[in-house]
């Protein structure tokens, strides 16, 4: 089967045909016209040399065309080279089964996309170094470098967005701390009467001047510390102030709705201003003061006996200072006696813990020996209601309290004698020593076994003593030691019953306890109680 023709040489032969179509009829209007064959023959080489220039015109335009469109190529490769080097791409890959003018068409519009992301890179970069620059100028920050004339690529696009972000939040985290420590500057002017008198201050405090540098949030930290060491001189010599002035109110018995009143004024005012009103009340409570020493001095003397009755001063130690028994009531007299009133002030508030313990001590002391005592009297056995429980279960709890205050006042006062490098005195005695003495002297025993023993070792003797006595009784007293003896039944029943009313483990608990004490309360009041009755 032949092979077809191709599309080109069916033009060429149709083209080949119309040109002989048109020179046969070109022929046949000569011939009709007579023209001479030599005259046709001249004007067909014109036709031919027409035909001939046309074409060679066309292949001229075709061959240009040709030229500017590899032109335009190699331009384009160019020009996306170089695209491509500054937006970071991937080199871009010639397809080799391409034409020329599907080469020049596919590069053309590579370069088009090309230029498009490069001018929308550079527009987002203007834009984005904008926001940065005025950032920058509000926290006198440093921008983030991108070269200038250069194409950012996607991560310095994507950086410089975060360091703006970075920006964004530093800016309102100082824009918070900026307005807090105005407002706070603007407080502490207000408290302590300040007013500004410098160019930083008054900047600060302009509503319309915000400044978010590093320095200037550092000058205002600065100049608020400075106001609040300054508050506080300002309120140290104003409580010096108060307390001044409220000791001689005190003194001068000065009446209660003045004082009151002033202390309300003085509220309402700065700092500076208060002052100035103390120490103007100041002055007249002096003047008043010179006029009424003698009062004001014993006054005084009588807050003084009331610190050395805590600090627990005799005497002696009191005798020290002379000055509380001199009648001359000057002003160098009331200083002596302040100056000693300071002191002992200061003496009782550093040790008061230790002073408070030894009260506490002594208070329980004095409540113990009450109680045992009480223990010791045969008439608590002839109270009915409960009370023997009840004075036994305090005794206990008094006794417990007692050792364990011991206990820790020995440890404290140890401690206190190490650091200070001297007795802890009480009345002008070594106050380990008079607990000592006083345990001594009231037979305190950590072990009441011990003592248990002691008392039964005690009445041992009294009890056979008692005996032979009652042998010789006669038969009436025994009537009555039978009758007493009921009696005795009768009221440890009922202290058992009320225990158990108060609750089953507390009646067993009273029970026991009166079980392990009849062998010494017993005796006692068996013995005492014998050697009263009528004979």
């Amino acid at each position: 089967m032949p092979k077809a023709m191709r599309e080109s040489e069916v033009l060429a032969a149709a083209l080949v045909n119309s040109v002989t179509q048109a020179l046969g009829k070109l022929q046949d209007l000569w011939n009709e016209m007579g023209i001479s064959r030599e005259l046709q023959m001249e004007r067909m080489q014109a036709a031919k040399g027409h035909i001939e220039i046309l074409l060679n015109e066309m292949i001229e335009e075709e061959s240009i065309m040709k030229e500017k469109i590899q032109n335009d190529i190699e331009m384009h490769k160019h020009e996306l080279d170089l695209l491509i080097r500054e937006l970071k791409l991937d080199p871009y890959k010639v397809d080799p089964t391409l034409t020329i003018l599907q080469l020049e068409k596919t590069l053309r519009l590579t370069l088009e996309e090309a230029l498009e992301e490069k001018n929308q890179r550079l527009t987002k970069l203007k834009q984005l170094q904008q926001e940065e620059q005025a950032l920058c100028t509000e926290l006198c920050a440093t921008p983030y470098y991108i070269p200038t004339g250069s194409i950012p690529s996607y991560l310095q696009l994507k950086e410089l967005k975060e360091h703006i972000e970075k920006l964004s939040e530093t800016k309102e985290r100082r824009l918070e701390e900026f307005f807090q420590l105005r407002e706070e500057i603007r407080q502490y002017n207000k408290e302590i009467g300040h007013i500004p008198d410098g160019t930083l201050e008054t900047e600060i405090l302009d509503e319309e001047c915000i400044c978010l540098t590093k320095k200037n949030l550092e000058d205002m930290r600065m100049l608020l510390q400075q106001l609040q060491i300054k508050k506080e001189s300002l309120t140290a010599s104003r409580d010096v102030l108060m307390k001044e002035v409220q000791l001689l109110w005190n003194r001068l018995q000065w009446p209660k709705n003045k004082c009151e009143e002033f202390l309300r004024t003085t509220s309402k005012c700065s700092i500076s201003e208060a002052m100035k009103m103390w120490e103007e009340e100041l002055l007249v409570l002096e003047e008043l003061k010179k006029e009424q020493l003698k009062e004001i001095i014993l006054k005084v003397r009588e807050e003084l006996e009331t610190y050395w009755n805590k600090c627990c001063l005799c005497g002696e130690q009191r005798a020290t200072f002379q000055a509380f028994y001199n009648d001359d009531y000057s002003e160098e007299m009331l200083s002596l006696h302040d100056e000693e009133l300071v002191k002992i002030k200061a003496i009782y508030e550093k040790n008061k813990s230790l002073y408070e313990s030894v009260e506490k001590w002594e208070t329980t002391l004095e409540k113990f020996v009450e109680l045992e005592k009480k223990s010791t009297d045969p008439s608590r056995l002839l109270n009915r209601g409960g009370n023997l429980l009840r004075d036994e279960r305090e005794r206990s709890k008094a006794q417990k309290q007692l050792l364990k205050l011991e206990e820790d006042l020995k440890t404290n006062i140890e401690n206190w004698e190490k650091e200070n490098d001297s007795c802890f005195l009480i009345n002008n005695q070594r106050f380990l020593d008079t607990m000592a003495q006083q345990l001594q002297h009231h037979k305190l025993k950590k072990d009441p076994q011990s003592k248990i023993s002691a008392k039964r070792d005690e009445f041992a003797t009294s009890r056979k003593a008692v005996k032979r006595s009652a042998d010789e009784r006669t038969p009436t007293t025994n009537n009555k030691m039978r009758k007493v003896g009921s009696c005795l039944k009768a009221s440890s029943c009922s202290n058992i019953s009320t225990g158990t009313a108060v609750g089953g483990k507390q009646a067993f608990q009273a029970k026991k306890e009166l079980s392990t004490k009849s062998s010494t309360t017993g005796i006692i009041f068996n013995s005492t109680l014998k050697e009263n009755l009528p004979e």
